[in-house]
């Protein structure tokens, strides 16, 4: 029988607290022991609620861009253009200082092709259109919003992953750095409106 309590959510939400818990390498090194730890059951336990140590990561990672996607929403609802981007992009910052390891699990991208990543293909689609609506205030072209959305996530994300890595070692406020960033951010997005929009 199921231990009392234990469910496939309740082991998500356990797995969710041990990829953060293990920092921004908490995802990529997230086992079915350490799950089984934390909830105090032997490991062979969790199989009766999660059928491998993949279909566990399939849905941490659904979640975990799910609640990226809540974050982004709330910060830009109500704003557009340069205002919807900045807000944004203190969203995924934020949401990766707070959570690294669920962060580092909304970067797996699902395969188009496999049928168990459906739902995560549909959180990820979800998150896209969060970052799209964002866009929206620039009047960009149809062919250049995907670009715009691409490289505001690659921007975000390379000074992330510095950040959480360590790699930023002088003592300039990164706060600032990061403001910059998206000030660089914000007018590289303008700069691909076609001048007859502008």
């Amino acid at each position: 029988m199921p231990r009392a309590g234990l469910s496939r959510d309740a082991v998500a939400r356990l797995a969710l607290d041990v990829v953060d818990a293990g920092g921004a390498d908490g995802f990529a090194g997230l086992t079915l022991a350490q799950v089984a730890s934390r909830a105090g059951v032997a490991t062979p336990s969790l199989y009766k609620h999660v059928g491998s140590l993949a279909a566990l990561r399939r849905e941490v990672a659904t979640r975990a861009v799910r609640e990226l996607t809540a974050a982004g929403s709330r910060a830009t609802v109500g704003r557009s253009g340069p205002d919807a981007v900045r807000a944004l992009a203190h969203a995924w910052r934020s949401y990766a200082q707070e959570h690294p390891g669920r962060y580092a699990a909304t970067q797996v991208s699902p395969d188009p092709d496999d049928p168990a990543q459906a739902e995560h293909r549909e959180a990820a689609a979800e998150s896209v259109a969060v970052a799209v609506a964002a866009l929206r205030g620039f009047d960009l072209p149809d062919d250049g919003v995907i670009d715009a959305v691409r490289a505001a996530r690659s921007a975000v994300h390379g000074f992330v992953a510095l950040e959480l890595g360590g790699g930023f070692r002088m003592p300039q406020d990164l706060d600032r750095s990061f403001e910059a960033l998206v000030t660089m951010l914000v007018a590289g997005i303008a700069a691909l409106v076609p001048q007859e929009s502008r």
